[in-house]
């Protein structure tokens, strides 16, 4: 990225809304502009209350991530209910929070542009600024655009089974501790370890025996880097689906979760603890649409929302309002709601709400959050980070 790209795209940024915009009177959830995104507020906190609770009983940190919901107003919250800070999965995301007031965010993907490291040199002026690294040619890259009394916290990504980023070498990690702790405008604050690959593992008892296992080794790399005169003052990871197993790793300081503020299908599916349905916390963003058409008669009901509205990549959005009924993908723009037999006929016009069938990149195609309490609609949130992918 050129030095006139990052002006313009940060400059378009910058222009975005991050505050709540309160309606005079509110609305009819029926009246709204469908297909939208809505959210649940009340339900919402309830989430952020809960696992803020949850961890603070077991002495752990809450670092929750920006990822899933892209929202300034959702990580104010978070930090209220004390957060340690806020992680954000790209540049762009951290740019838009700390521009929001966010004063503590971890980028956990690591960068190889050196534009997206003057971003950060930049942002590191405003906030308490952390990266993480996995090899020394980033690592270099950071230390060419701090200057002066810039200060970037780094983590080491460690990486153990899951393959896509971190370093496995356990000598590599403590040349770039080594390297960190030499720098002036550098302080080394541990290491992150994310097994995304586990967050999805269906029945409890089996997530929990892998997770653990890989606990096990992440503890060992960190006891060596300790051993070498790198002690880590954060160790951090962990995700929505291991909450309450990682919650219980000694080594771990603070967990990255992000779905629990709204949950989606994906988790429900999972399983927790002795149920098959993984429910420790509320479904609070669903997406509401209007049926449209009926073109099959009594057995299916077209609604205004498809591959545009949610996002898969693997089961599809739940309905909310027609127990028995299952939605399929009818395009792009729309779904098709298949009614059981002897199902309640839904009226062409009504709303038909569905869970999401995976919130991160569902959240991604909206502009705002819809948010509600009941039938009634009082406040547009817009999700300022939508689209930020560098």
């Amino acid at each position: 990225m050129t030095d006139a790209a990052f002006d313009a795209v940060t400059a378009a940024l910058l222009e975005r809304p991050t505050a709540p915009m309160a309606f005079e009177t509110p609305v009819s959830l029926d009246t709204l502009p469908t297909p939208v995104l809505l959210l649940d507020e009340n339900g919402l906190m309830r989430n952020i209350e809960k696992m803020a609770g949850y961890l603070g009983t077991r002495n752990k940190g809450f670092r929750p991530h920006a990822k899933t919901h892209k929202c300034p107003e959702i990580a104010r919250r978070q930090m209220a209910a004390g957060a340690v800070g806020i992680c954000a999965a790209k540049v762009s995301e951290a740019f838009v929070l700390v521009h929001a007031g966010i004063d503590s965010v971890l980028i956990t993907s690591a960068i190889m542009s050196p534009a997206k490291a003057r971003v950060l040199a930049e942002l590191s002026r405003h906030a308490s600024l952390d990266v993480v690294v996995d090899c020394e040619a980033g690592l270099e890259l950071l230390e060419a655009a701090l200057e002066g009394d810039d200060r970037l916290g780094v983590l080491i990504d460690l990486d153990v089974e899951m393959g896509r980023t971190g370093t496995r070498s356990d000598d590599e990690a403590r040349v770039l501790a080594e390297r960190i702790s030499a720098s002036p405008n550098m302080v080394f604050r541990g290491v992150q370890h994310y097994a995304g690959h586990l967050m999805h593992v269906e029945g409890f008892d089996a997530r929990r025996d892998r997770s653990l296992r890989l606990w096990e080794t992440v503890a060992g790399r960190v006891e060596k880097l300790a051993s070498a005169g790198f002690p880590s003052e954060v160790v951090t990871g962990c995700g929505t689906g291991t909450f309450n197993i990682d919650s219980e790793v000694a080594v771990v300081t603070d967990l990255q979760v992000g779905s629990y503020v709204f949950m989606d299908q994906e988790y429900r599916l999972i399983g927790g603890p002795g149920s098959e349905l993984f429910d420790d916390f509320e479904v609070t963003l669903t997406v509401a649409t209007t049926a449209i058409s009926q073109p099959m008669g009594v057995r299916a009901i077209t609604v205004d929302g498809g591959f545009k509205v949610f996002a898969s990549d693997s089961v599809n959005p739940e309905p909310l309002d027609l127990a028995g009924s299952r939605y399929r993908f009818g395009g792009d723009e729309h779904g098709i709601l298949l009614l059981e037999e002897g199902t309640q006929q839904p009226v062409l016009g009504s709303v038909q709400r569905f869970i999401t069938p995976h919130c991160d990149p569902t959240v991604n195609l909206h502009d705002v959050y819809w948010v509600h309490d009941g039938d009634q609609v009082y406040s547009r949130w817009p999700i300022s980070a939508r689209g930020c992918s560098w």
